[in-house]
């Protein structure tokens, strides 16, 4: 389908909107022409179309539905992340279950159906936030060293950054985020995060519990062992965890120190 969208110079955002049902794509793209933050916009009713859209005009954005026949959105992401300069990625979908591969492929925003003028409004913030030019190494380092992860909050997914997590619990093949004002269940399990998250200070210091390393306040002796405190929060240690997070926590003590 050709791009339309405001006259040049009403937006700065080249956006490709992708959905396999019409009247769905044309709800979302009807939204997206009304932001005044889009100069152009795409749209495609496949992938295959997408890919088509995007191999001959460059693209900021893609609105992007899951469940679409042959390569489904999904997979289509995978695609868009080996590009040289991949877009970013917003999910449209009914369905809140792929959220958790959201988050494996750095997905800006996960919108769900029906979508609200408000919500897209939100979600074009987030892209907006997101976007870095070449020229702004420092900008773009930010952006990859706080990535997100989508979270439910009153019905709606969210992405909340990283850096805003103080510790993580297990719950079976979930896992709960611990903020400052808050929790989110996620379906991330903590083995992944724990893999996922260690080069951000992340550590392991129990087979149930995951702590941003530089947020405990202490290291505890008690009767059944080792504690940490997060936020006034006691937190079990387990023996096969102790010895290395004390030496952790001592390395983490020296660099201080020689700042």
């Amino acid at each position: 389908m050709t791009g339309s969208g405001p006259a040049p110079g009403a937006g700065f955002l080249r956006v490709l909107a992708v959905d396999d049902e019409p009247p769905a794509l044309d709800e979302l793209a009807y939204h997206l022409r009304a932001d005044p933050r889009v100069a152009r916009l795409h749209t495609a009713g496949d992938a295959t179309e997408a890919l088509r859209v995007l191999r001959d005009d460059d693209v900021d954005v893609v609105f992007l539905d899951i469940r679409m026949p042959g390569l489904d959105g999904m997979e289509l992401a995978r695609v868009l992340r080996r590009f040289a300069r991949p877009p970013a990625i917003v999910f449209v979908t009914a369905y809140d279950d792929g959220a958790a591969d959201a988050f494996d492929v750095g997905a800006t925003d996960y919108v769900r159906k029906p979508v609200r003028a408000e919500r897209l409004a939100e979600a074009l913030r987030r892209v907006v936030g997101s976007r870095v030019v070449p020229t702004h190494p420092a900008a773009l380092a930010r952006a990859e060293e706080d990535p997100t992860i989508p979270v439910e909050l009153a019905g709606t997914t969210r992405m909340l950054p990283r850096s805003a997590v103080r510790w993580v619990e297990a719950q079976g093949d979930y896992a709960r985020l611990h903020t400052a004002d808050g929790s989110h269940l996620v379906r991330v399990s903590l083995a992944t995060l724990a893999e996922r998250w260690a080069d951000a200070g992340f550590v392991r210091i129990h087979r149930s519990y995951l702590v941003q390393l530089r947020l405990i306040a202490e290291l505890r002796l008690v009767n059944s062992g080792y504690v940490v405190v997060i936020d006034d929060t006691e937190l079990p240690v387990s023996r096969r965890h102790t010895r290395e997070l004390k030496d952790k926590l001592v390395r983490a003590a020296k660099q201080e120190w020689s700042r």
